[in-house]
Parts: structure tokens; sequence; C-alpha cells
């Protein structure tokens, strides 16, 4: 039996962590041997291991972190982008961790924020086993931005870089992009990108040019995340029955790369006394009541079977954001039978197919997001077929096999 180790900074905050914790779940349940890695644990998991676990290594784990940020502290152009850009120079030892040593295969995810920087990276690299590094972003192939937000400097060679207080030829990027560009022939190393998107900039950019990369999306279970009864489902929530809700979600809803601003021109277009929407996320609150809409704001959910009553209870999902990978929130929309409206951008076209099951809309249009949003309330049938979409191509049981697949042939 193939031993896997996954590596994630997370263990259960951000899309990253939670695509990374689905998956290692989904191994597990097809029998394989799988662990994830994470820097501190938010419980005790099974298959999940901190590396930090008594409460004196808790708060040393925090040291890199802190001279990371100190570190990038004088690069900083805005403190309000503070980590947009990731410059990985400090981390923990993982190379020598009792799970690395019995890996068979090591699986990177999302391990920015000081539990593995560069030279950790190459020091697993020198290992000689067999790395697959999922793309949840594009910092792998930038020379520290997790999204390149237009610049397409990382298509030929980060420098100039737009997110530094002192952009310049041989800037933080320049010399992020020449470490990378040093260290990563010297493994096994791979890539797996969730999306077309980004299986295409992998393909493209010097940093991915000659490295494999495999187009392997992520998991959801369909057995929670499904459909309920969409009356049942507003009750339980105190929201009202006769009105349609929209939903707009995020690990922070008020991040401009999500688009929130979108959302509320394309509902001024689209006035209509029975349309709501329902926001839950991390945000600032005093945005959404400048809408001129009803909003049902639910703050952050941390239980799943409440954030499954909110896909329940809405009507369709808009997710207006200017750059995403493969997000989950759509995906878990869909399973429960709620159909999807978002901006052609990332992989967002991935996963709506387009007036089928959603609607892909014209990027930073608000015109064509109230177009898709009226055509979607009119289709109450696209919810069925988005469904259907999932249980074909993102259940546990067919991702966890490509996963396997591509394991067993790496070794």
């Amino acid at each position: 039996m193939i031993n896997i180790v996954h590596i994630s900074t997370f263990h259960r905050e951000g899309g990253a962590a939670i695509a990374a914790l689905r998956l290692n779940e989904a191994l597990r349940q097809s029998g394989a041997n799988s662990c994830m890695l994470v820097h501190r644990a938010n419980f005790t998991e099974e298959g999940v291991c901190p590396v930090a676990e008594s409460p004196w290594q808790k708060k040393l784990s925090w040291l890199p972190f802190i001279g990371e940020r100190l570190y990038f502290l004088p690069h900083e152009k805005d403190p309000s982008e503070r980590y947009a850009f990731s410059p990985a120079q400090y981390g923990e030892a993982l190379s020598q961790h009792p799970l690395i040593e019995r890996a068979d295969v090591i699986h990177l995810h999302w391990f920015n924020f000081g539990l593995l920087g560069l030279n950790g990276l190459e020091k697993l690299l020198s290992l000689g086993k067999p790395i697959v590094w999922t793309l949840h972003d594009m910092w792998a192939l930038t020379g520290g931005c997790h999204y390149s937000r237009g610049c397409s400097l990382f298509q030929t060679h980060c420098q100039e870089c737009p997110y530094l207080a002192k952009p310049g030829p041989y800037d933080l990027s320049f010399e992020q992009f020449e470490k990378k560009r040093s260290i990563y022939p010297k493994g096994k190393l791979s890539f797996i990108a969730p999306s077309q998107w980004l299986t295409e900039l992998a393909s493209q950019a010097p940093l991915g040019i000659g490295m494999a990369t495999h187009r392997i999306p992520n998991c959801i279970d369909t057995s929670v995340f499904s459909p309920n009864n969409k009356v049942e489902a507003k009750m339980a929530l105190g929201l009202p029955s006769d009105q349609k809700l929209l939903l707009f979600s995020g690990a922070n809803t008020s991040d401009p790369r999500k688009g929130f601003v979108y959302l509320q021109e394309a509902l001024q277009l689209n006035p209509d006394p029975d349309i709501a929407v329902l926001i839950f996320g991390k945000g600032d609150p005093t945005l959404f009541q400048k809408m001129g809409v009803k909003v049902h704001y639910l703050g952050q959910i941390t239980e799943v079977s409440t954030m499954v009553q909110a896909y329940n209870a809405a009507d369709l999902i808009v997710v207006p954001s200017l750059e995403d990978n493969l997000p989950n929130t759509i995906m878990e929309a869909m399973a429960c039978g709620t159909p999807a409206v978002g901006f052609n951008t990332g992989g967002i076209a991935d996963l709506i197919d387009h007036q089928q099951n959603g609607f892909v809309a014209e990027y930073k249009s608000a015109t064509s997001l109230a177009a898709g949003i009226r055509a979607v309330l009119k289709a109450p049938q696209m919810g069925s077929l988005a469904r259907e979409k999932v249980m074909r191509e993102y259940t546990q049981e067919v991702i966890a096999r490509k996963h396997l697949d591509l394991y067993q042939s790496l070794l």
C-alpha cells in the first residue's frame, strides 16, 4: 500500500486546506494510507497530524510566520494586500519529520505562512521521492504573488512587481522566481492543476515548462453536500419562504478579488422586490447595507450542516470572482442542487456549463451578470443538472481513483 502525506499550512481554514482535507478523506475512504501534515490543527481529527502538538510547540510554530512577515515588511506596498505575496523565506524542517520519512509520495498543497519555505522545499526535493504539488493558486508559477491580477510578467520572468513597494529589475519577485527555477529540477516534482485555466498557465509559464502537469479537479462528499427541501432549509435558518434568495459567500467576502461590487451593480440593474441576498463568510457587514435589496447575513459559518442548509435555501449562488481556481463554493452549491452564476475566469467555466446548469457571464460585466441571474431564476431545472454534473465528475470516489493512478505511475 502506498504511503501518502499531504502538506498543508492550514487544517480547515481557507479553500485550499478544505480541498486538501477532502482529498485526504477520500483517499482514506478508498483504503489508501493517507495523512495530512498541517502546521497547527483546529482540533484532533483522524488522519490529520499537526507539526506543532504541545502548547509550547504551537507558540514556537508562529516564529517562521512572524519572521517571514518581518522580512517582507520593507518590501510591502499596501498593507491591505499584505498576504497576497508570500516570500517563503522561513519554514519548518519537514524533511526530517517521521511522516515524510515514511512517505512513498509527498503531496504538497498550500504551504506558505511559515510551514514550508523554499529552502525546505529544496530539502524535500533532495530526498528523491515523488512529489506532486496541487496548484491551489498561481504562487508556484510566480515570483511570489498568489494571483497576478492581470500582470503577465510571470510568463517571461518576474520583476518590476506591482505588489512591491520598490519594484525593480532585480526585486524580490525576481529573486524568488530565480530561486524557484533553480530548485524545481532538483527532484521528482510534478504539478496537479484543478482547473483547465491553471493547466494552461503551467504549460506556458517558465516555471512550469518542462514539468509534468496533470489536470485533476478537487472532490466533494456528495453524501454531505446534497439536495434537501428548500422550504425546510429556509425555515431552519429563519429565512422568508416568499423570496428568491441569491447566495454570495466566501472565506473573505470583502476581498476585492471576490467581485462583490459587480453583484451590487447587477442587482441595481435588476431591481426586484421578490429577490433578497443571502451572505455567509467573513466580511464587513456595512458593505452589505448598501446593496439596495434585503440582505440576510449569516456571518461566518463553521458547521457544515448549517452551510448545507444555506446552499439549499438559496435559489442560486452568484460568484463574481475576478480571479479564482476551482471555487469550492460553486462545487458545494451545485452538489446541493443549486445552480451558479459566475464570470468567465479561472476555473469557473470548468464547473458551470453555460445555460445548462448555470450561467457563465462576460468577465467584469455587471450587465451580463444581471442577465445570468434572470436566466437561472427562470430555469429551475438547472439545479438538478448541476447536481448531476457533480455526481459525474467530482465525487470522492472518482477523484481519489485519479490521484491513486497518478501516484502509482510515479513510483
